[in-house]
């Protein structure tokens, strides 16, 4: 059992005593927000998977505040409409929280309906900036912010020697801001951006954007959007004859990158958020995952997890299903060490620490870079 069920039970077990439950019904329901359908339904399925687990460690050890814990799972689809109806399915089956949120765009609009539904909402990989102005106060988010990515990208790409620098980004809330707060700090380190281009969504031919590329010839090439799409953009980078460094952003650090790459994707660079493989306390949880779905957890794993453990962290720490109290209960997190690492939020409700490492691949898959 990890240590932060344990933790739950104990808080339960406290709330019962002091006769403090608010808590009407014989279970709690908590809504998943996760694309479990359409290009990114990977992650979202891994997401959901993590989730799962934590329900049910949680569940064994004696539920939140004796209730057991029950799934709403909302399908995003990682597009905007349908994010919207998931959201609203989820906050029409009377949820005490949530937890999710893959990409960003898709994520920017559920906002308000949570916020609307008052609904604590634990944001576990959407780490656009544009979630915050748009954050009605309910959300938190887990996962470190696209500026922090951006300044990780500038420091790392500096300390190769990178001066000139290309960027291509899909248009969305997630890709397009990274692009831009990218833009914005390599040329106030006082560098060069010599290509800025904008792609389209599940493009197969990148001939245009390559030769682009090309023509300016920069020493490095940064593709801050989604795997599915980057993989081919890698592939017909290299297969043009460009040799200078290419790095991706969190978007694609997943293992299928290479599966789309190929031999393309060896020595990518990714900027990511804390991933398994290379956290020592997410061990069992390796195992845990690995015997119940068959193969290791994904990239956003460990976070979507410790989403949940916090939620009901809250929930039992508030005493009561309110929702302001749980939001109260989010906002007092004060840097325990979860799965991921250590969690407390600013004042706008983000993660007050950059949690990014740096990837490169290698064989087919990624390796922790020198940094």
């Amino acid at each position: 059992m990890h240590v932060f069920s344990k933790a739950v039970a104990a808080g339960a077990l406290f709330a019962l005593t002091a006769g403090s439950v608010a808590v009407a019904q014989d279970t709690i329901a908590i809504g998943v927000q996760v694309p479990t359908t359409g290009s990114e339904a990977t992650y979202g399925q891994d997401m959901a998977n993590a989730v799962e687990i934590a329900q049910e460690e949680i569940n064994a050890a004696g539920g939140v505040l004796g209730k057991k814990l029950t799934m709403v799972i909302g399908d995003s689809a990682c597009d905007p409409q349908q994010s919207v109806n998931a959201a609203s399915k989820i906050v029409s089956q009377n949820v005490v929280g949530a937890v999710g949120g893959y990409c960003s765009g898709a994520t920017l609009p559920t906002l308000k309906i949570y916020g609307d539904a008052n609904v604590p909402f634990v944001i576990t990989a959407s780490n656009s900036t544009q979630l915050i102005p748009a954050n009605p106060g309910n959300a938190f988010m887990i996962n470190s912010t696209g500026d922090e990515q951006a300044t990780k990208a500038v420091e790392f790409l500096s300390s190769k020697g990178v001066t000139t620098l290309a960027i291509v980004n899909q248009g969305d809330s997630y890709s397009q801001d990274l692009a831009d707060l990218a833009r914005d700090a390599w040329t106030e380190a006082g560098h060069e951006v010599s290509t800025f281009e904008t792609v389209n969504k599940g493009e197969q031919d990148y001939s245009a954007v390559v030769t682009s590329i090309k023509a300016e010839n920069p020493d490095a090439v940064f593709w801050t959007a989604y795997y599915a799409d980057g993989g081919l953009l890698i592939r017909q980078l290299r297969q043009s004859g460009y040799q200078g460094i290419i790095a991706v952003g969190d978007g694609s650090n997943s293992a299928k990158l290479f599966e789309i790459a190929g031999r393309a994707g060896e020595g990518v660079f990714a900027f990511s958020n804390p991933i398994a493989e290379f956290l020592p306390a997410a061990k069992a949880f390796i195992d845990t995952y690995q015997a119940k779905y068959g193969n290791a957890p994904g990239p956003y794993a460990p976070l979507t997890y410790d989403g949940m453990q916090l939620l009901a962290w809250a929930i039992n720490k508030a005493g009561s299903t309110d929702a302001d109290a749980i939001k109260e209960a989010l906002a007092s997190a004060d840097g325990q060490e979860w799965l991921a690492g250590p969690i407390s939020f600013t004042e706008q409700n983000t993660l007050a620490r950059s949690n990014f490492i740096v990837l490169e691949g290698k064989d087919g898959a990624w390796v922790r870079a020198e940094e």
